[in-house]
């Protein structure tokens, strides 16, 4: 292709694998991966499919693989453990908080905390608690400083500029008096005349349901926001737990390279009938920005 031409071919690799986490990770290279984001299988669940592991047994069952997970990751990279604490004899089980404590002695920086708010959670009654509408998003990290790309996840900064800064004078609007009379304030001229702010840590997304074909719902909003913050265009994204291939298939949608490794057959075979192993787009190279369209949504769970 010309140099002179306006666009420029980008590929994007795909790579599926079909086999156990545990062996197939040991087979990739050291310092990688920029991007993990996956969900395991939860303590006793999914036992159809996966077997399901006993939360007396889910640490000691996850540590070989968040092992391989730290050689493979980049020490710029980021790790997005998806997962939630089932209740036991009508009693939170503590094993998420024993894995947390458990990868930190691994290694890992256990750096954020991000909620999962699931608006359309499904209905229910229980005799001693409420039906869930949140899971957890576990941040880890091999340093301190790593790649993040902020500007990319912000929101649109809504009415609360106009209701906050209603009343206030340019003096107060420099700086925004304690409302409990502590003595500090915020700093609120930063975000004067913007019509955009960065998000909070808690993400309000539906859960899929309009298919059936895996046992675990999985929004595509999710994946998507997290490779947005944490990677870049050709960088590498890696779900050890690929089920109906998600993570993967936004990963291409971004332009990322990524890898899926999947221990049941025939969620391997249904993703390898969805995603083209190489993917050639064309980037518009050209200096003037065009509107685009948003590709439409995959209805699937995972």
């Amino acid at each position: 292709m010309s140099s002179s031409h306006p666009y420029s071919p980008i590929e994007v690799k795909t790579d599926l694998l079909l086999g156990d986490s545990r062996e197939i990770l040991t087979q990739l290279p050291d310092n990688s991966v920029d991007l993990i984001f996956t969900s395991p299988p939860y303590a006793d669940q999914r036992k159809s499919t996966y077997g399901g592991i006993h939360p007396d047994k889910y640490v000691e069952w996850f540590l070989p693989v968040s092992e391989q997970l730290l050689r493979v990751l980049k020490p710029t990279g980021t790790f997005v453990l998806n997962i939630k604490e089932k209740v036991v004899e009508g009693e939170r089980s503590t094993y998420v908080m024993e894995l947390i404590i458990a990868m930190r002695k691994q290694g890992w920086l256990w750096t954020e905390e991000f909620i999962w708010h699931k608006k359309n959670c499904y209905p229910g009654k229980w005799p001693n608690r409420f039906r869930d509408a949140w899971e957890r998003l576990l941040q880890f990290n091999k340093q301190k400083h790593f790649n993040m790309y902020q500007d990319e996840v912000m929101v649109p900064m809504g009415d609360w500029a106009k209701s906050r800064l209603k009343n206030l004078s340019d003096t107060d609007k420099m700086r925004d008096p304690s409302k409990v009379g502590s003595g500090f304030g915020k700093n609120i001229s930063n975000w004067v005349n913007r019509d955009k702010a960065y998000p909070t840590n808690v993400l309000h997304l539906a859960t899929e349901c309009s298919n059936k074909n895996h046992s675990a719902a999985f929004p595509e909003e999710l994946p998507e926001w997290f490779i947005k913050l944490f990677t870049k265009e050709g960088d590498i994204v890696l779900d050890p737990f690929m089920g109906s291939g998600t993570t993967n298939i936004i990963a291409q949608r971004l332009r990322r390279d990524s890898i899926g490794i999947e221990i049941m057959p025939e969620y391997y075979d249904m993703v390898k009938k969805q995603i083209e192993p190489l993917q050639l787009f064309l980037l518009d190279a050209r200096p003037t920005e065009y509107e685009s369209t948003k590709p439409g949504r995959r209805k699937t769970v995972r």
